[in-house]
């Protein structure tokens, strides 16, 4: 249907309407307006939110728990989505708010231009319609004046007594107005006919045509509302895929909490490489009273124990003079002091001398006054059974270099890292130096280009460092031994510990605990164990043989393929083509570096994000770094 012809006589009404239109297109636009106020404020509390749960930390503060790992995945994927809600109300204000204010104000002037062609219009309809009256009244004034002046002249041309002039002047005046009677009837007749013209043109050409422009702008508003529509639910549907992704990487995130995993850090963590303490041994103090019968009517001392005296081993033994012995001797062994010490059971053997001596021996009744004083000096000499580099950790002591003040796990770990970069500092000194050799060797075959004697001087201090730095890893690696080897000592002990618990004879003594005496503690892994009994587990003595090897290169847990190629221009990285198959010879720390290594042979670091890495389980020797 068409306003022109169907509206003619609708001008007001649609003039009414059109304002309408406009009004609610300017309406929309103002909710898209609010629309993108919401998601911008939106976004923006929730990358605050973001940076709040997130902060910056050192990388000592890095977190290793999966739980929180995931936390801070879940964060990334929560940061993501934000940044979504800022790409749609970014669309939104380009291309929907942005182009519904341009289009208004397109249709503000497209409508006044409209409506003024047809007040035009109008107002040369009602101009000619005017033009009409006026040459309309003139000929009924006129006709009804040429009237007036008939009737004059008839009267005065039958009056006797009127003059002959008055007669002609009246006659005179009655066909002037004839005449002009004869020329409005003309004048209004045109004009009768030129109004009717332009009604017909108005009503079917100027009213039409304008009535269609208007309705065709009525139209198109309509349309470009349904089109803005559209484009605010098509920036929805843009970013919908990469939101899906990011609420899969928070599922993911949540699938990767590992309970098992987390107990593991808290052991690496916290584990300090002690042994639990062995059992309190009885404390015989009725020793040195006086017998009226045998030196050893009352003696407990276990067979071994005068074997070994023979032997020259003296046994280890707490003093009783000391003041945890004090303490100890309050302590028996079902919580009150027994009636007799011959009621007793015998006191475990030391756990030094059960490697040599089997468990099932049993003590025997007597022994002479000698073994027992030779018993009770051992006593006075042996060393508290309390660590006392853990006791000064308690205390706070300050930190040593050779980080002797930690438990042994820490403490290996603590000189296993400062190995580590000491030999990337070295490496890159290495490095330093081979550059300075090629840069004197090219001064050397082009003298124009430098003078070679002048590099000299930091090869010398290149060389100096490099001698400094391999003088320290080899002496935190004499203290990495120590420490290895006093841990494959204790896991000798612990195997044959567990090995003999199940006979009463066969526990372990306070006295094999770990001490400060270095030389004791390298002495027991070198001591011939027991044979094991049938049916026990035999004790593996290269248990850590190939553990802790830092002549060997490291073994191959795993394989990557690169999906970007990277230079490898800083030091200690390793530069990788694209596609290129790499062996896994460390994983990531946490840092976002993978230690890699060429099927040519070279090794170096390649980020994390740049490469696909499969590991392959129950590699040997595959350790992993959290």
């Amino acid at each position: 249907m068409s306003w022109g012809t169907e509206l003619w006589d609708q001008f007001d009404n649609l003039d009414k309407h059109t304002q309408w239109g406009i009004d609610f297109f300017e309406r929309y636009a103002k909710f898209v307006k609010e629309r993108l106020d919401i998601e911008q404020n939106y976004a923006k509390q929730l990358r605050t939110l973001v940076k709040k749960y997130c902060p910056k930390r050192s990388k000592d503060e890095e977190p290793r728990f999966t739980s929180c790992l995931s936390f801070y995945s879940v964060l990334n994927e929560l940061n993501d989505y934000a940044g979504q809600r800022e790409v749609v109300a970014e669309e939104m204000t380009h291309k929907v708010y942005g182009e519904l204010m341009r289009y208004s104000q397109d249709l503000k002037a497209e409508r006044k231009h409209h409506l003024q062609e047809g007040r035009k219009a109008q107002q040369h309809l009602d101009h000619c319609w005017k033009l009409m009256e006026n040459s309309k009244r003139k000929f009924e004034r006129e006709c009804r004046e040429a009237e007036k002046s008939q009737i004059t002249y008839d009267r005065l041309d039958n009056d006797i007594n009127a003059t002959k002039s008055e007669v002609e002047k009246a006659k005179a005046q009655f066909y002037l107005r004839n005449h002009m009677a004869d020329e409005s009837k003309n004048e209004y007749a045109a004009q009768l006919q030129s109004f009717n013209a332009e009604q017909w043109k108005h009503f079917n050409n100027s009213i039409p045509h304008i009535f269609k422009n208007l309705q065709d702008m009525d139209d198109r508003r309509t349309v470009k509302l349904g089109d803005t529509y559209r484009s605010f639910a098509e920036a929805e549907l843009r970013v919908l895929p990469i939101v899906s992704k990011c609420l899969e990487g928070m599922v993911s995130a949540a699938k990767a909490v590992d309970m098992r995993r987390d107990s593991a850090i808290v052991v690496e963590s916290f584990k300090s490489g002690f042994e639990p303490p062995g059992d309190f041994p009885f404390e015989d103090f009725s020793q040195n009273l006086s017998r009226t019968g045998s030196d050893g009517t009352i003696s407990n001392t276990p067979k071994g124990d005068r074997e070994r005296d023979r032997e020259g081993h003296p046994g280890s033994r707490s003093d009783p003079k000391h003041p945890m012995s004090r303490t100890k001797n309050k302590l028996w062994l079902f919580g009150k002091k027994p009636k007799s010490p011959s009621s007793l059971p015998p006191p475990p053997p030391p756990s030094s001398f059960r490697s040599r001596t089997p468990s099932h021996i049993f003590p025997p009744p007597r022994f002479s006054t000698d073994s027992v004083s030779h018993y009770l000096a051992e006593r006075k000499t042996t060393v508290s059974r309390k660590p006392q580099n853990l006791r000064g950790l308690r205390r706070g002591a300050p930190s040593l270099e050779d980080f002797s003040h930690l438990p042994p796990e820490q403490r290996r770990k603590k000189l296993q890292q400062r190995i580590d970069e000491l030999s990337k500092e070295l490496q890159k000194e290495i490095d330093q130096r081979d550059a300075l050799n090629k840069m004197k060797d090219v001064y050397e075959k082009n003298p124009q280009m430098g003078d070679p004697t002048s590099l000299q001087p930091k090869i010398s201090e290149t060389m100096c460092n490099m001698e400094k730095l391999r003088s320290e890893i080899h002496k935190n690696e004499t203290w990495l031994s120590e420490v290895e080897g006093k841990q494959s000592s204790r896991g000798d002990r612990r195997h044959s510990a567990d090995n003999h618990h199940h006979t009463p004879q066969g526990r372990e003594s306070p006295e094999g605990s770990y001490t400060d005496d270095t030389s004791q503690e390298h002495q027991t892994p070198q001591q011939r164990p027991s044979p094991p009994k049938p049916g026990q587990p035999h004790p593996d003595t290269h248990e850590f043989d190939d553990e802790f090897d830092d002549d060997d290169p490291l073994p191959v847990i795993g394989h990557c393929k690169a999906l970007y190629s990277f230079d490898g221009q800083n030091e200690g990285t390793l530069a990788m083509a694209e596609d290129e198959v790499l062996y896994i010879i460390e994983e990531d720390k946490g840092d976002g570096w993978t230690r890699a290594r060429k099927q040519s042979g070279g090794e170096g670091y390649v980020p994390t994000s740049y490469v696909e890495i499969t590991m392959e389980r129950n590699s040997k020797g595959a350790v992993t770094y959290i």
